[in-house]
């Protein structure tokens, strides 16, 4: 069985930074890539960045350079480093792998207010 849990969301300034942690449950975290994904109200959810086995990155062009997608493959754990956060970055940001189908995390509230 998989599970994500995702912690590490919360209310930050614009241009603070945030990172976002997300925990595997299961016995696929070694051989799945795993994503990052964001819903902001009334918009469809969008990938924002994804980290192959061998940590290998891909970002949407939104986030290029401001955030950053890591893996510890020991603790089971993705992780989206946050910087230069702007209101438009305002989202619900969800853990996503897909093994055989589509897993997801419960989601973290982030929002960029002054």
């Amino acid at each position: 069985q998989v599970q994500l849990v995702e912690s590490g969301g919360g209310l930050v300034q614009p241009g603070g930074s945030l990172t976002l942690s997300c925990v595997l449950s299961g016995d696929i975290f070694n051989y799945a890539d795993m994503n990052w994904y964001r819903q902001a109200p009334g918009r469809e959810r969008e990938l924002v960045a994804e980290i192959s086995l061998n940590g290998a990155a891909k970002y949407a062009n939104s986030v290029k350079g401001r955030f950053t997608i890591s893996r510890d493959n020991a603790k089971n754990t993705v992780y989206l480093q946050m910087n230069g956060l702007m209101p438009e970055d305002t989202a619900v940001y969800y853990c996503n792998v897909y093994w055989f189908t589509d897993y997801w995390g419960q989601g973290t509230q982030v929002t960029v207010s002054s």
